[in-house]
């Protein structure tokens, strides 16, 4: 179809789609193939096209020759420099009547006061470009990249580059810009290609031109012009056209059906704006020297003629080596003009070809109706773009606009579709098996721990080791394989950080020889995070992963893929010579482990998520507590883990880290004793119904004797809540402790610590289990015992289970749960694997053992059990918790490893005792929606516990949500009990559902 801005007999030919703001809509054929692209077409006269051409003529009716002269110029400019320079440019536009800016270097902010500045100079509104390509952020500080385009050219699904494109767009009518020179339509078939390789979308011609689509439409959408490049294809040339003429010897056959297909198709599509390369195409032009953005064989002939081109047509930057050979920069600037260019970018000698153009008209060299229509054409160009409407950018806000949690969500998005899995021996990929593993990383050129190499011990442990610049000596090999000795798993990633690609990513013959020693010991996996031509550089290893770039997401998104949180889903869009085929990309599948994430991937407010921030900190200031963890994951995703506060009041340098461990109290319950029950439950060793003494046969003739595991989970069992003679009687009568329990040394005799300085006889812990058998009932009423939560009956169900699996507690948790899990932290006796530094403090305890408890548990009761008791004294960090809170939310599956049968988890977490809100073992969402530490809005299938020390998991299936909280609210004393007056844990619970965005996705 014929695109808008062109002049015709009865006035203005105008598709009224197109005019009306390009009504082309992104969508999947219903047969699920490939997305196509389809452009509502009117061709009778509209509103929009009478007002555009309306306003145009208004503006042009008033312009005098130089005005309109100037519209043909659009200079660069920049926002980081001084007032003389801006001075500069405000003469060109107040004086010299310039049309356009083009914005490089500087930042937002700056850049939209400029151009508030530079508009309302100027007596035409100015159209202000920049070249985006991956964003803004090309461009100016502080603002994000998106992937470049050869890292989309992975991508399988075109709409998420469309949704890239419209967001980019969006940015761009933020910041007052217009025109975005993008996308590269350019089909990069040379892998030597020095200036665009990874700006463009590959080699294949089909993808090339879908890719190009889809950003062009997205852009367009927000009525911003895209601009394809570099006409008449710039992709097989082996120089730089920033430097030199640059040649394209191809036939006319091969032009027609490679270099030039994409434009073609775009043209047809509804394409907007297009660049002229600085090229020497012979075949077309094979005039010497002569660059394609100045031939009007090529601009007019082939492109406006032939092609049907009807849109803007820009030059390429008219300050290139390319297209100022032998040539001023006024002869350069008039000749693309008579060429056939509508717009000259970035040119030189502004003021002097201003005069020279128009001394051309008044001698009749060049034809004023040229002029005209170019001027007119860019006047409609602006009046679609809205620039009739001009308003000042507001500057305040707009940092935080560009930077909006949607781009963050898009950005990561793009990643997760395009990270590439090219060798994947024996299926070794994605990483199933956590336990049976040792791991190691070596990063390569990242410098320093990268985002990379932080997400991979989010899943297992690993040996981090780091060399800044690549590896060129034996002695440094021998270094770094000695370093990754004890691993059967090594990860290596190869970054290339520079922000000038042009040159080729190199890997060093010390970095194979590395790889090949590396792969003799263990199983290797490379991922490199550079261009892809790289990968013919790799020895064999056992799987090797292509990241295209070093972009932040991709790091954190490579890792997770490696470990099956996502699977891999990209393919490489260019072939690699004798070593992988145009396409090569193994697909794997997810293994179900947390994601991390955005809130907006997965249907949440970020925004709102930050709400959180200002009532925590108020909580800490008030002195609720000193500090917490909170994490939020929602659809297998953590969408939100922050640490806030430090561990105590006093040392305000010691900040709370998501490294950080808490006490979770009877969090334990459910983190440890109930994961056990159910393991043997479902088994079939354990049965709810039967009586706790047909496990425990000392109980059979006491007065517990009656008491099933049912009683037990729901606690009705009878038993009393606690029992404080349980340590009590280890007292002096003065308050102190006997001695003939306890010690402050550890050594043979008390060798069981109760406290950082505490020790006591083994004994004692036999002592409490008496104590239990001994301990009174309550009395029952009516024949049954009602509901007293009691920490006696979990301990109860402890012996239960260390009898049945003849295993301490402690020991079958974490082999059968929190290591193959990957939960790194989770674990009793902190103080065994943990410096004290990383460990929250609970009390200041004065009651009983006399000292700040830290890294030995709070409970009284849990601490004279020796420190592994299954009411109280697992410690942890939230993400570990989170971790198995995503299981059960998964029904038993995590890892491609089913831990409990499907039924179960929906069996335990269902309501047992409506009155008092009980699952088995489980506690619910009371149905009067009253409690300190449950949203009202948690749904009537959700589950979870919450502990004394100021800690919470829950669990909603039906929002398929999870959420962590963890402080140390009893320090330092035990009495502060703010957090549940003031329900600060329900208050962050009810943020958690207020973020959720109802129709999300």
């Amino acid at each position: 179809m014929k695109i808008f801005w062109t002049n015709s007999i009865a006035g203005v030919i105008i598709s009224v789609g197109v005019a009306m703001g390009l009504m082309g809509s992104y969508h999947k054929e219903a047969d699920g193939k490939p997305t196509q692209w389809a452009l509502k077409e009117d061709n009778a006269p509209s509103k929009a096209v009478f007002e555009a051409n309306r306003w145009a003529d208004s503006v042009f009716s008033k312009m005098t020759l130089e005005e309109k002269i100037g519209q043909v110029f659009m200079i660069a400019t920049y926002s980081d420099r001084n007032e003389t320079y801006y001075r500069h440019v405000d003469n060109l536009i107040k004086n010299h009547h310039i049309g356009g800016l083009i914005f490089f270097k500087g930042g937002p902010s700056r850049q939209a006061k400029l151009v508030n500045r530079y508009q309302a100079l100027s007596k035409v509104p100015l159209m202000v470009g920049i070249d985006g390509e991956w964003g803004l952020g090309m461009r100016l500080d502080s603002i994000d990249d998106f992937p470049k385009q050869m890292t989309l050219g992975a991508i399988q699904d075109n709409q998420y580059i469309y949704k890239m494109g419209r967001m980019i767009g969006r940015q761009c009518q933020l910041a007052g810009i217009q025109v975005n020179f993008a996308p590269v339509a350019d089909i990069n078939s040379n892998p030597r290609n020095p200036v665009i390789g990874l700006r463009s979308f590959g080699e294949d011609r089909e993808n090339v031109t879908a890719k190009a689509a889809a950003y062009m439409k997205g852009l367009q959408h927000q009525r911003v012009i895209a601009t394809a490049k570099h006409f008449p294809g710039h992709g097989d040339t082996g120089t730089d056209s920033h430097f030199t003429l640059p040649v394209l010897s191809h036939s006319t056959d091969h032009l027609t059906q490679t270099d030039l297909y994409p434009f073609q198709k775009l043209i047809a599509d509804s394409l907007t704006g297009i660049i002229t390369g600085h090229l020497y195409v012979p075949v077309l032009d094979n005039r010497p020297h002569l660059a394609s953005s100045l031939s009007e064989k090529i601009v007019t002939d082939l492109l406006k003629k032939q092609m049907g081109f009807q849109g803007l047509v820009f030059t390429d930057a008219m300050n290139m080596k390319g297209v100022t050979r032998g040539r001023t920069p006024v002869e350069a600037n008039i000749k693309a003009l008579v060429a056939g260019n509508d717009v000259l970018l970035y040119p030189e000698s502004v003021i002097e070809s201003v005069r020279r153009i128009k001394e051309g008209v008044s001698r009749g060299t060049i034809a004023m109706d040229v002029i005209d229509e170019k001027v007119r054409k860019i006047l409609r160009a602006k009046y679609w773009t809205g620039l009739h409407l001009t308003k000042p950018i507001p500057v305040v806000a707009l940092n935080a606009s560009l930077q909006a949690p949607e781009v963050k969500a898009l950005t990561r998005d793009l990643c997760e579709q395009a990270v590439t899995l090219v060798r994947n021996d024996n299926q070794l990929l994605p990483l199933s098996s956590l336990d049976t593993c040792s791991f190691a990383s070596i990063a390569i050129g990242g410098g320093g721990i990268n985002l990379f190499q932080q997400t991979l011990s989010k899943y297992a442990p690993f040996k981090h080791i780091v060399y800044a610049d690549k590896p060129t000596t034996n002695q440094e090999i021998e270094g770094l394989v000695a370093q990754a000795a004890n691993a059967n798993v090594v990860m290596v990633s190869l970054h290339d950080t520079r922000r000038n690609f042009n040159r080729p990513f190199t890997i060093t013959p010390a970095t194979v020889e590395l790889l090949n020693r590396l792969q003799q010991k263990a199983k290797v996996i490379v991922s490199i995070f550079a261009t892809p031509y790289a990968l013919k550089q790799l020895p064999a290893t056992s799987a090797v992963v292509c990241a295209y770039e070093n972009l932040p997401d991709l790091e954190v998104v490579a890792a997770e893929q490696i470990f099956g949180a996502l699977p891999f889903k990209g393919k490489l869009p260019v072939s690699i010579e004798n070593t992988y085929e145009l396409g090569t990309g193994i697909i794997t599948k997810p293994l179900n482990r947390l994601q991390i994430g955005y809130p907006e991937q997965v249907g949440m407010s970020a925004e709102v998520l930050n709400k959180i921030d200002t009532l925590v900190e108020r909580s800490i200031q008030a002195r609720i507590f000193p500090g917490c963890e909170v994490v939020v994951a929602r659809k297998g995703r953590v969408v939100f883990q922050r640490s806030y506060g430090t561990l105590t009041y006093d040392n305000l340098t010691e900040k709370v880290t998501n490294e950080t461990l808490y006490d979770v109290a009877s969090v334990t319950k459910v983190a440890a004793t109930l994961q056990a029950v159910m393991y043997l439950h479902e088994e079939g060793v354990l049965d709810l119904k039967q009586k706790a003494a047909h496990y425990l046969p000392e109980l059979v003739g006491t007065n517990k004797a009656a008491i099933t595991i049912e009683d037990l989970l729901l606690h009705r069992s009878g038993l009393v809540s606690f029992y404080p003679k349980l340590w009590e009687r280890t007292k002096t009568g003065g308050g102190g402790l006997m001695t003939e329990y306890y010690s402050s040394i550890r050594d043979s005799v008390y060798s069981m610590q109760i406290a950082p300085k505490l020790f006591a006889k083994p004994a004692l812990r036999d002592s409490v289990w008496k104590g239990i058998i001994q301990s009174p009932m309550r009395k029952e009423v009516n024949g049954k015992h009602s509901f007293v939560y009691s920490d006696l009956g979990i301990l109860v169900l402890q012996k239960v289970v260390e009898r049945i699996t003849n295993q301490p507690l402690d020991e079958f948790l974490s082999q059968n749960f929190y290591e193959p899990l990957g939960m790194m932290t989770a674990t009793y006796l902190p103080l065994g694997r943990f410096p004290e530094s990383q460990i929250a403090p609970t009390e200041n305890d004065f009651s009983y053992r006399n000292q700040l408890l830290r890294g030995t548990v709070h409970d009284q009761m849990a601490a004279v059990y020796g420190g592994v008791a299954g009411h109280a004294g697992l410690f942890s960090t939230a993400y570990d918790l989170a971790i198995l809170m995503q299981m059960n939310l998964q029904k038993g599956h995590y890892g491609d490893r089913r831990y409990f049968q499907e039924k179960t988890l929906p069996f335990f977490s269902k309501m047992y005792d409506s009155a008092h809100h009980r699952g088995l073992g489980w506690d619910k969402a009371p149905t009067s929606g009253e409690s300190n530490f449950v949203a009202a809005t948690a749904s009537s299938n959700s589950f979870g516990h919450s502990g004394f020390t100021g800690t919470m998991v829950w669990v909603d299936p039906k929002e398929e949500l999870v959420f962590v909280m963890l402080s140390n609210r009893v320090h330092p004393n035990a009495e502060n009990n703010e957090i549940n007056r003031k329900r600060i844990r329900r208050r962050v619970h009810e943020i958690v559902y207020q973020a959720i965005i109802k129709d999300g996705k």
